[in-house]
């Protein structure tokens, strides 16, 4: 069996980095394996100056690697600090810092989580970008670095190959999405599950749900998605879900946004893009039949929803994630 290369990535970390995002991205990407159970990434902790770095709990950590990490990696990811280091007390990179973000290798794919979204911004890897941040620092944000298009209301954005979350949480988020954009549907469910985290939250969703609803036995919208997931195929009517939920339409659209900041059309529409691209990943379905089975009904929506989601067609999707793996009789 032929031992494919994985993918490398760097973790830069400064004085003040939450413990939590540091682990979560080394969690995550460990996660992430082939059926076989081989690994499919490589992750380094690296810092501007190895050796010790503060964290902001009353432990430090040891860094081994230095900036030469950053040479060396296929995705560069810089969790947040809280330290009054000059990038987030002043906006601008310190010496070292600098140095070590200059030697990246162009088309690096570069990530932050939460207001490492700063270091970014100062390098200037953000300007003209759509970006996120933590909410509660956007206005700081905006301040600083006009010329990048914030958005704080989401949970991550992706903008070509430079990605930005709002938190810790949605840090998750964001690097599940990369194993999802880098290896597929099922290897990033299988992380999700091990973590016993949700598979996949859109970037889209809003941070602060006001009135958060838990999803469970006894929620309001729980009749409607049990019924739409085993009816993806059918036209789903917002008044037949408001049914299914013995709800009122407004009722039922009340509850899907506090639970998951998404209207029911949304949230039905993210499942058949789900489901379809499951059925690209394991089975030899032609597309204009996996666009009926995921209620998209022609080939022609389901390739327009996929590239509006994902920037890819079909067949260019199934091209990428089938690999070697045997797919299941259509």
């Amino acid at each position: 069996m032929t031992t494919r290369a994985r993918h490398r990535v760097a973790v830069l970390v400064r004085d003040g980095v939450l413990p939590m995002e540091l682990g979560l991205v080394h969690q995550v990407f460990a996660e992430a394996k082939t059926p076989d159970g081989e690994a499919l990434y490589e992750v380094r902790t690296l810092a501007p100056v190895p050796g010790e770095v503060r964290t902001d709990a009353d432990f430090p950590i040891t860094v081994a690697h230095g900036p030469a990490a950053l040479e060396w990696a296929d995705t560069v990811i810089v969790p947040a600090s809280h330290s009054p280091a000059e990038t987030d007390s002043t906006g601008r990179l310190g010496p070292e810092l600098a140095a070590a973000l200059a030697r990246i290798r162009p088309g690096t794919r570069i990530a932050s989580i939460c207001t490492g979204s700063f270091v970014l911004a100062a390098a200037g890897l953000l300007d003209g970008r759509k970006a996120t941040t933590h909410w509660k620092s956007a206005a700081q944000f905006r301040a600083w670095f006009p010329a990048v298009d914030l958005d704080p209301n989401v949970l991550y954005v992706e903008s070509g190959d430079v990605l930005t979350s709002a938190g810790e949480a949605s840090g998750l988020d964001l690097c599940l999405h990369l194993v999802r954009r880098d290896h597929g549907v099922a290897v990033a469910n299988t992380a999700a599950r091990h973590l016993v985290v949700p598979p996949h939250r859109d970037g889209g969703q809003a941070q602060f749900i006001e009135r958060p609803v838990p999803v469970g036995p006894r929620s309001v919208t729980s009749g409607a998605r049990d019924w739409a997931l085993t009816n993806l195929d059918q036209p789903l009517t917002l008044a037949e879900l408001a049914e299914r939920s013995a709800v009122s339409v407004r009722t039922l659209t009340r509850a899907f946004r506090a639970e998951f900041g998404l209207s029911p059309g949304q949230w039905v529409t993210r499942q058949r893009l789900e489901h379809a691209r499951h059925l690209l990943e394991h089975s030899d379905l032609p597309v204009d039949r996996i666009a009926g089975a995921a209620g998209f009904g022609t080939a022609t929506s389901l390739r327009a929803h996929l590239h509006a989601s994902l920037g890819v067609s079909p067949s260019a999707y199934r091209r990428t994630f089938r690999g070697s793996e045997p797919a299941l009789p259509a």
